[in-house]
């Protein structure tokens, strides 16, 4: 083999690895903001980042060796900071990170989904207005920022006290997010659906279907003047729907990951 063609096999192996490098990184990048999405750390990140790689790559490309050489030490305190600013979210993205990978969190979804259907069906006997959001891949982190932050785990104690007639959080969506309760008081975009406007539906049912629209949140709500139970979806309202079937729904869309991913871009089965 000739001085040539092996020189031209290690430039191509040079280039071939800087792109590696490259790739690499950008994945590493990309997954943590992937798990950190939903917060109000992810966007502070992102610029961060996205800033500092612009800086370093144009001050080594213009030679500017000072400003380069602080750039690459900043690199390394960067990464500790993180730490220590972005704790919480951190702490979460490492959890949600490591339930994707043993059955306890798919128990732990259990009960929260058995917790909920206890709450409601109790609730619709009594005609206690409620609204639930149930928050999936899409964050929604802009309305929980707004909102009244909890930070519990879900109980049916815990959801009929919230939703008691009178009490401080009763108006306004409930956000939950694995067996977390993160929110409560929050204010939901409401649906300009006509449809929907000629139904003459409540505020809560309104807001439950514009969440719906927006985002691949699951919202149940509970009627104040007649009890009856109904689900949104993807913009679309199931209405007076069973305790049971509830279960049904909720078990198949939180619990059952391959079908629903399966199902994402589907129109939802009626039930």
């Amino acid at each position: 083999m000739s001085q040539d063609v092996i020189k031209a096999l290690e430039e191509l192996y040079n280039i071939g690895r800087y792109f590696l490098d490259f790739g690499i990184l950008v994945l590493m990048v990309y997954y943590v903001l992937y798990f950190l999405r939903g917060t109000r750390g992810a966007s502070v990140l992102a610029g961060l980042v996205i800033a500092l790689l612009f800086l370093t790559v144009l001050t080594k490309s213009l030679r500017f060796d000072v400003l380069n050489w602080l750039l690459m030490n900043f690199w390394t305190i960067l990464a500790t900071a993180l730490i220590v600013i972005f704790q919480p979210e951190l702490r979460r993205a490492f959890a949600q990170l490591g339930s994707r990978y043993f059955s306890q969190h798919s128990n732990t979804q259990r009960r929260t989904i058995l917790e909920t259907v206890t709450a409601v069906t109790k609730m619709s006997k009594t005609r206690t207005g409620a609204l639930i959001v149930f928050e999936r891949q899409i964050g929604l982190a802009s309305i929980k920022n707004s909102a009244i932050q909890l930070e519990a785990k879900v109980s049916e104690t815990l959801l009929l006290t919230i939703f008691f007639p009178n009490t401080p959080l009763h108006d306004g969506a409930l956000i939950i997010r694995g067996d977390t309760i993160e929110a409560g008081h929050a204010i939901l975009p409401l649906t300009q659906q006509p449809e929907y406007a000629a139904m003459n539906l409540g505020t809560r049912h309104r807001a439950a279907i514009g969440v719906t629209e927006e985002t691949d949140a699951i919202a149940v709500i509970v009627s104040e003047e007649t009890g009856s139970i109904s689900v949104a979806m993807r913009g679309i309202l199931e209405r007076s729907i069973t305790p049971g079937q509830l279960n049904d729904i909720l078990s198949k869309q939180l619990l059952d990951k391959d079908r629903k991913i399966a199902q994402k871009n589907e129109e939802p089965e009626n039930v």
